[in-house]
């Protein structure tokens, strides 16, 4: 019997992320470490299958949170395996924005730590179940998206990085030599929080690198656009847009079916 696919399966099994109809989720902190600091992520995957790839998802300044975990089970749904990382380390989870400014800070300040403990959650990926670690690529918002560039910047061995609203300035424009993979980055037009000389900076960067690289911006977004939680006060220069946050996961979703493709 010859059995048709509906055409929404075709990308799916191009990108080989096509399971079980009734492949049952998992979810649940992860624990692994950073030298010796201890760290807590969390996992998100469909359970069986064929290898699929690896999503690395780091979070806000926050930390490890609901938005997170929900948009680590959008991408499973989309047949990826995610591990959220940890950036900051097992129990550290602001309570306050003052907090999470402290703690973003020690990172945003020490690159070195912060490409470090993106790299173990990226060696972390590699090791869960269906994962293909040869098909990886890493993402983030807010602070998690800097994360996700610098790890790319490290020449970390992934095919691609995205920053959604995250930080998009470096202590030295010339690691960007060292990227393997694509970028790509969505940025809110009016974000308060990232200067025009920055977005220019990271142009030329990327310029000077010879980097594949992509820069969306939305106009009439600020910071955190893609978060519900971020409330609807633009003039508070952080606040949820739906446009952009749909625009920006479509985006997504294209530039993941890009560089996966076997």
């Amino acid at each position: 019997m010859k059995h048709i696919l509906p055409a929404a399966s075709l990308p799916l099994l191009a990108l080989g992320l096509a399971g079980g109809l009734n492949a049952a989720m998992h979810t649940g902190d992860y624990d692994y470490k950073e030298g010796t600091a201890e760290l807590r992520g969390y996992t998100a995957y469909e359970e069986g299958g064929a290898r699929r790839p690896g999503v690395l998802l780091v979070h806000e300044w926050m930390g490890i949170d609901p938005y997170i975990k929900t948009r680590a089970m959008q991408l499973a749904k989309l047949g990826y395996v995610v591990l959220a990382a940890d950036i900051y380390g097992k129990g550290v989870r602001p309570a306050t924005t003052e907090e999470a400014s402290r703690q973003a800070g020690i990172y945003r300040s020490d690159r070195k730590l912060m490409r470090a403990r993106a790299a173990a959650g990226l060696a972390e990926l590699k090791k869960l179940p269906g994962v293909d670690p040869a098909r990886t690529a890493v993402m983030g918002y807010c602070f998690g998206g800097g994360v996700a560039l610098e790890l790319a910047r490290s020449g970390a061995d992934i095919l691609g990085a995205a920053s959604f609203h995250g930080n998009l300035d470096t202590p030295d424009p010339l690691d960007a030599k060292n990227i393997k993979g694509k970028i790509i980055a969505f940025h809110g037009a009016d974000d308060p929080f990232v200067s025009s000389a920055a977005v220019a900076g990271f142009e030329e960067e990327m310029r000077g690198a010879g980097a594949d690289w992509q820069l969306n911006i939305y106009g009439g977004a600020v910071h955190r656009f893609s978060n519900p939680s971020a409330g609807s006060d633009v003039k508070s220069g952080a606040a949820y847009n739906e446009k952009a946050d749909r625009r920006s996961w479509q985006a997504l979703q294209d530039f993941f079916a890009e560089i996966f493709r076997k």
